[in-house]
């Protein structure tokens, strides 16, 4: 049994979730929020987004808090420095977002996982226990397999479809219903003048997978080139991480909606011998698993 309460927090670029541990390791609370990456809503909004989250679930603890997990997306060394803030919480640990998915996929043996949310990146643990993390650079220097990405590979399609300068397909009338725009000028306006215009181009990506489904062609290859690229990465850590080992006897993860979607996992298992295994649990279960490993 623990001394205390746990708190875990994944802050993403989308949404933040929080968990909160009895002394038992019983989850009494939860919480969700807007997103908390700091490079996505500035630092200002990330630090107001996590901290208020906090003080409420603080509130709500049968007992006092021992130890907070913060699992977040964005410069570590910022949510350092603002773990440096926090008071009543107990001892604070300051993981990136890969920790959690890396629990999903692993359970604590050596392994990898390839995460695609609103980023992207791949986690490791090597075979010495160390862990690696490639990728995640965000999207001003690209995320390959991100919904962000996904989306800016959509969105110039169609804008080229629109001009006239690329072969018509289904890209086209779905970013004109997306934005309720039907000219190319009007639709770049649209997204260079929005608030949030990278959550508006990464709300792209479902469409195209819907589209994917239904067969066509030019959304079907957006998808295999944008999560292609991504598994080249992962191959990458691979081989310099776990030279000799057999590909099909390593534990490998797809965690997030777009590396998940069955048309994704049959390309990406047509082009290697990886296992995958598509995580089917959200990254806040890798938090309590965490919390709870100690």
């Amino acid at each position: 049994m623990s001394s205390g309460c746990k708190v875990g927090v994944d802050g993403g670029g989308t949404k933040t979730e929080f968990i909160l541990l009895d002394l038992a390791n019983n989850v009494v609370a939860r919480h969700r929020a807007p997103g908390s990456n700091p490079s996505v809503v500035g630092p200002e909004a990330a630090r107001l987004t996590v901290a208020d989250a906090l003080d409420a679930l603080r509130a709500q603890a049968p007992a006092p808090v021992a130890h907070t997990l913060l699992c977040m997306a964005g410069a570590r060394g910022f949510w350092k420095e603002f773990a440096l803030g926090l008071e009543g919480l107990g001892q604070i640990t300051v993981f990136d977002d890969a920790r959690p998915v890396l629990e999903l996929a692993t359970n604590g043996v050596p392994g990898l996982v390839l995460h695609s949310g609103t980023g992207s990146f791949v986690a490791a643990r090597a075979p010495d226990n160390s862990i690696h993390y490639a990728g995640g650079l965000g999207w001003r220097f690209g995320d390959p397999g991100s919904a962000y990405e996904l989306g800016r590979r959509v969105l110039a399609r169609g804008l080229l479809e629109l001009q006239g300068w690329a072969p018509p397909s289904r890209i086209a009338p779905m970013l004109c219903g997306h934005t309720a725009l039907d000219d190319a000028a009007a639709i770049t306006r649209f997204f260079y003048h929005h608030a949030e215009p990278n959550r508006q181009i990464a709300a792209l990506a479902p469409a195209v997978l819907r589209l994917t489904e239904e067969g066509d062609h030019t959304a079907h290859q957006l998808v295999l080139e944008s999560t292609g690229e991504l598994l080249d990465l992962a191959m990458k850590v691979v081989a310099k991480l776990f030279p000799g080992v057999p590909l099909d006897a390593l534990p490998t993860g797809l965690s997030g909606p777009i590396l998940t979607h069955r048309v994704v996992v049959t390309a990406l298992t047509s082009r290697c011998s990886l296992q995958f295994a598509p995580l089917d649990q959200p990254p806040i279960e890798g938090v309590r698993r965490l919390l709870t490993r100690g």
